[in-house]
């Protein structure tokens, strides 16, 4: 009864453990308020759906293609050259059971054992995982709050080494909502060029919910154009989570060895989802920026609040729908005889006493910082900094 030494090396996801304690003390009446996963509370847009019922009517019932539907990969390429102005062609598009598969693919057809992925911290739990499962080596470069959790080229340029094959960079930023400039990437980007041996990794998925203005892809950059695999796909921006569909944009030997992991332990993602996804991209965007709009008010909102909490420390991001405050004031203070050692005893602290879920940063390798989700709605938001600020104010 011993699982693989390669599922031992894994480590759980923190995010869906707090997601899971809080819906155990839910399902014994307990009032929590969760904000803990990264979910858009939204809807699917109307005429996502509707796109979605035309396909079951229509019968897309079958296998589809490996890589996706050479419909859905023609309208990534339009919403490649028309929003971020890259060109791509359809066979450098595959299309996956959502982002979390494109970037585990890309992973998995890069790196050999011993090859060292750089991975700025605080990251999103599962980068370091995928790296390990491909058999590499995760390499982690701090950037604090200080700094505003973006890494520094002269950061990036310590960390290479020879053994070093892969960089992942998130941008809109899970978990700190940090957003780099065109500026910022251009000075990564003329690092990259010096080492050819590097490969990025470039995480969008947050792409449409930033509040800056116009998103920069690191892809922009010529010099290291053809090391650059784009991620991105539908959950975050149509609020599409669970229709499983993202997608990779990138060299074509690169997206050809993607097809063929694909092809042996998932093959083509789900017919209908795809349809859903195409119509995604081709129809309507206005929805897209009702909730961007609606996600910069909470983040205002959330932000504000977090800076009348005495004790904690806090930015403010520039996208996504995440904030990440500094707590570590609050280590080695008391409640009820119980010592709070880390942020993951303080994230529990504010379950068991605020009844509001959150993740300790030690997760996304940010020990002395906590994760709160701010998609859900202004008043949970109220609500559950109010018990936040009442639950700190009681430890000793």
């Amino acid at each position: 009864m011993q699982l693989s030494d390669r599922l031992n090396r894994l480590s759980p996801s923190a995010t869906l453990a707090m997601s899971q304690k809080s819906a155990e003390l839910k399902a014994q009446g307990i009032d929590v308020i969760n904000l803990s996963v990264g979910e858009p509370d939204f809807n699917t847009p109307d005429h996502i759906k509707a796109a979605a019922i035309r396909a079951v009517e229509e019968n897309y019932s079958r296998y589809s293609p490996v890589p996706g539907y050479p419909a859905l990969r023609e309208a990534i390429v339009k919403k490649l050259k028309n929003e971020n102005g890259l060109d791509y062609t359809a066979t450098q598009i595959s299309v996956s059971n959502g982002a979390k598969q494109s970037v585990c693919n890309t992973v998995m057809t890069l790196v050999n054992d011993g090859d060292e992925v750089i991975i700025p911290a605080p990251y999103w739990v599962s980068y370091p995982e995928m790296a390990k499962l491909a058999g590499g080596v995760p390499v982690f470069v701090e950037a604090g709050i200080e700094q505003d959790f973006k890494m520094t080229p002269a950061q990036l340029e310590a960390a290479i080494t020879p053994r070093t094959r892969l960089l992942i960079l998130c941008s809109p930023s899970n978990p700190t909502g940090s957003v780099y400039s065109k500026a910022e990437l251009q000075g990564l980007a003329e690092v990259l060029a010096r080492h050819t041996q590097v490969f990025v990794l470039a995480d969008e998925i947050y792409e449409h919910i930033n509040y800056v203005g116009h998103h920069e892809s690191i892809a922009q950059f010529p010099e290291i154009r053809e090391h650059v695999v784009i991620v991105n796909g539908v959950s975050k921006a149509y609020a599409m989570t669970g229709w499983r569909i993202g997608f990779i944009a990138g060299p074509e030997w690169i997206v050809k060895g993607c097809n063929k992991l694909q092809g042996q332990y998932t093959s083509g993602p789900c017919s209908v989802s795809q349809k859903a996804a195409e119509a995604a991209y081709t129809g309507t965007q206005v929805p897209v920026e009702e909730m961007r709009q609606a996600f910069a008010r909470r983040r205002d909102l959330i932000v504000r609040l977090a800076k009348e909490i005495p004790g904690l420390e806090v930015n403010e991001p520039q996208g996504a729908f995440y904030l990440f405050p500094k707590c570590s004031s609050f280590f080695g203070k008391t409640a009820g005889g119980k010592v709070i050692q880390d942020s993951m005893d303080f994230a529990l602290y504010l379950l068991e006493h605020a009844h509001v879920a959150t993740v300790g940063g030690a997760a996304f390798g940010s020990p002395e910082c906590f994760r709160m989700s701010y998609a859900t709605s202004d008043e949970n938001i109220v609500e559950a900094m109010r018990r936040i600020k009442e639950a700190l104010a009681e430890l000793q």
